[in-house]
């Protein structure tokens, strides 16, 4: 997937795919990353 260009807010669980990882998957892709949080979703 192609987001060069894009700003991306990436919000991870902690249970699952965490924030970090999300912003660097976000920004392999070209996109911007604006926002990057893992949050506990009980």
């Amino acid at each position: 997937m192609q987001l060069k260009g894009k700003r991306v807010i990436a919000i991870g669980e902690r249970e699952g795919v965490p924030g970090p990882s999300l912003k660097a998957l976000a920004e392999s892709a070209g996109a911007e990353v604006v926002f990057a949080v893992t949050q506990c979703f009980v």
